[in-house]
């Protein structure tokens, strides 16, 4: 998508008080009329996943910000820490102007938000977890050796770019095209033509132990912060009545939350979708009778 009202993004990179290097793409509408929005990936994902979104949502009139969180995409890519109050801990480093009212995370992302949002109670208008935020891997994997080899990532080191654009757009094909090259951008392409995750195996596992670790129903009760689940059902009726259930019991702790269903949907609904969750971003900002 896009048209005259609608620049094309900025990128820059924000210097930490870590140290880190945060990687951040900034969409900049003509006219910033309404509140603006930070947005967060999920693991092994990258700031571009969030294109077709942050393009819209400027286009409406929001300041747009989508960041590589560490380990991932342009950002540093420190050996840790990757615990959940750490991963939280960067969203200080230079958000929109003024604070972002609106937080946006998707899959391990979602957690992340769900983190700040207990820890910063009232610096975020609207916490938005897009098929996340609500995941506690232990209910279902107690033993963490077990959940650590059940989800390690596949080995796609060596793969040709071709290749790997050539599975994402027949498994993707209802996809917009911003979709699959963000979800490309998940990877560094080497002078070979093959790809590499910019997310090592060793952070991703790091990653996946803070995750593991984290149970944001114990959160719940202390955020004041509006809340909207947007959420993806993707066939699989397993993890699908379980998600629903966990949904379901942050809407009963929670002060002020809204869930919204995608059905059939992939987890990456933000990329699938991207007008629609923007549209719904774009209702928990403005509309005053969304919650």
């Amino acid at each position: 998508m896009t048209d005259s009202h609608t620049p094309e993004p900025r990128h820059e990179h924000h210097e930490l008080p870590s140290g880190i290097s945060m990687h951040a793409v900034h969409w900049e509408p003509a006219e910033a009329t309404l509140p603006p929005c930070l947005l967060v990936h999920g693991l092994a994902s990258n700031a571009r996943l969030w294109d077709g979104v942050a393009r819209r949502l400027a286009a409406l009139g929001h300041p747009v910000v989508a960041i590589d969180q560490r380990g991932h995409g342009h950002s540093s890519k420190p050996d840790g820490p990757f615990d959940m109050a750490s991963v939280a801990a960067t969203f200080g480093y230079s958000s929109p102007s003024p604070p972002p009212p609106s937080l946006a995370g998707q899959s391990w992302g979602g957690n992340v938000v769900i983190e700040f949002a207990h820890r910063h109670p009232g610096v975020a208008l609207v916490i938005v977890c897009v098929d996340g935020g609500s995941i506690e891997l232990q209910r279902r994997m107690p033993d963490w050796e077990v959940a650590k080899a059940q989800m390690a990532p596949p080995s796609l080191i060596g793969t040709p770019i071709a290749k790997m654009r050539a599975w994402m757009t027949k498994s993707n094909a209802d996809w917009p095209a911003e979709g699959i090259e963000g979800q490309l951008a998940n990877f560094e392409v080497r002078d070979d033509g093959t790809i590499a995750p910019w997310l090592t195996l060793e952070r991703h596992l790091l990653v996946l132990r803070g995750l593991w670790e984290h149970m944001p129903s114990d959160l719940y009760a202390s955020i004041t912060d509006p809340v909207l689940w947007i959420s993806a059902d993707n066939g699989q009726s397993e993890w699908t009545v379980a998600k629903r259930a966990g949904i379901e019991a942050a809407l009963s702790a929670l002060a002020t939350s809204r869930s919204e269903w995608f059905s059939p949907a992939h987890h990456d609904v933000h990329a699938q979708h991207p007008a629609e969750v923007a549209a719904l971003l774009h209702g928990a900002l403005t509309d005053p009778d969304f919650f």
